[in-house]
């Protein structure tokens, strides 16, 4: 692809893996690329994610890959665990391969997006403590009023915030018909500890809930808490009323439950989701264009929820990049990413009661299938059955060259 040396303006906001990817790969084309982030400063933090597949191809194509593989997490697979903290079974990244169970990109959200940030350099304008209040969207460009009071006009808005992405909400309201997954996640970082190990160590409690123990490259140990139930109105609690949520479900679940709680009880990073995805029938209205979570969250379920951010910012990018009318662009991005999206989307609610059985029998029964899916003869199948998710997705190859 060759760029086009028109210098168009175009605003970002989120300053996350989806937004600082398409700045990245924007500026490389000639664009002039503003992100605004409504956090007071950069973000890092955040608990496990994976890039796979065509994402992979991505970062390689950006010069990142060896960058993102070195700050990695560490985790070396998946154990899971009984009451006893004794192995049910145990999937090893070298037995599974890139794209198993645990990724080998595995890396905290905070630290791939810093990475990214990075890369951006100087060359790309940040402004972090605002947001865009309003968007007149007019025949030629977009006029776009901050927070701050400050008003300026875009040819371009890229929406690349999360999930609950407000300024979707401000400019596509009441468009978006999410799916609930009947899952909650509670989300926090706490003190490594004696049993903390390089595996993630899943622990199944019965009555729909899941202990998930993770390392991180940070020296302490990122725990999720998981229930399995259908939402009534939690995603409304406030941060205090999350804790004893939370609490309640899994003061009575054994195992490593009373550690994970005492660390519940003071941390400062919570991140409280319940799991929804963003559907919506068009991610583009005028100057105004969705992308990332903002656009399709597939919801952490999926496995597939970074790679496709970092796909959808590069395939984006390249339209914008190739073709001569903006119209024309937005609807090649969407026709290219609507068939993995829904593909990704595609996630039975079957999966999470899996993970998360009400029973005893139900925990009874999800050991012995994974005692089966363990075995040497078996692995190889599940891993390659994990891996096509991601490499089905076709990558236009954009050479975009700096303008």
């Amino acid at each position: 692809m060759s760029a086009r040396r028109i210098r168009r303006r175009v605003l970002i906001t989120g300053a996350s893996i989806a937004g600082t990817t398409l700045a990245w790969w924007l500026e490389r084309a000639g664009f002039d690329v503003t992100v605004v982030e409504r956090a007071p400063e950069f973000r890092d933090g955040g608990q496990n994610i994976d890039v796979r597949g065509a994402g992979r191809t991505v970062l390689q194509k950006m010069g990142l890959e060896a960058a993102v593989a070195a700050s990695g997490t560490g985790e070396t697979g998946i154990r899971f665990v009984d009451a006893n903290n004794e192995t049910v079974a145990t999937f090893d990244v070298d037995e599974m391969g890139a794209d198993g169970p645990t990724a080998e990109l595995e890396i905290l959200r905070g630290d791939l997006a810093r990475l990214l940030f990075e890369a951006c350099g100087d060359r790309v304008a940040f402004r972090f403590g605002d947001r865009i209040a309003a968007v007149d969207d007019g025949p030629d460009d977009a006029d776009v009023t901050f927070d701050s009071g400050r008003r300026e006009r875009f040819d371009l808005v890229v929406i690349a915030e999360g999930v609950g992405s407000s300024t979707r909400e401000l400019l596509f309201a009441g468009e978006n018909d999410p799916r609930f997954l009947d899952v909650i996640m509670g989300y926090f970082t706490l003190a490594k500890g004696p049993t903390d190990e390089d595996h993630c160590r899943i622990f199944t409690a019965g009555e729909g809930r899941s202990i998930w123990l993770r390392p991180d490259n940070h020296g302490t140990t990122r725990a999720i808490l998981v229930v399995q139930k259908a939402p009534e109105g939690e995603d409304n609690l406030s941060p205090e009323a999350q804790k004893a949520f939370l609490t309640t479900r899994f003061a009575d679940a054994g195992w490593e439950a009373q550690r994970v709680l005492e660390g519940l009880s003071t941390t400062e990073d919570l991140y409280f989701d319940v799991l929804r995805q963003v559907r919506l029938d068009h991610w583009s209205r005028g100057h105004v264009v969705l992308t990332g979570d903002a656009a399709w969250c597939a919801t952490p379920i999926a496995g597939i929820g970074t790679t496709l951010a970092i796909i959808g910012a590069y395939v984006l990018a390249g339209e914008l990049a190739t073709k001569a009318e903006l119209g024309s662009a937005l609807r090649a991005y969407e026709d290219r990413m609507r068939p993995d999206v829904e593909k990704g989307q595609n996630v039975p609610k079957a999966g999470p009661k899996f993970l998360q059985p009400q029973t005893r029998f139900g925990v009874a029964l999800q050991h012995a299938v994974l005692k089966v899916a363990a075995l040497p003869g078996i692995k190889p199948l599940l891993a390659k059955a994990i891996a096509s998710r991601s490499d089905d997705v076709e990558l236009p190859d954009y050479a975009v060259e700096r303008g």
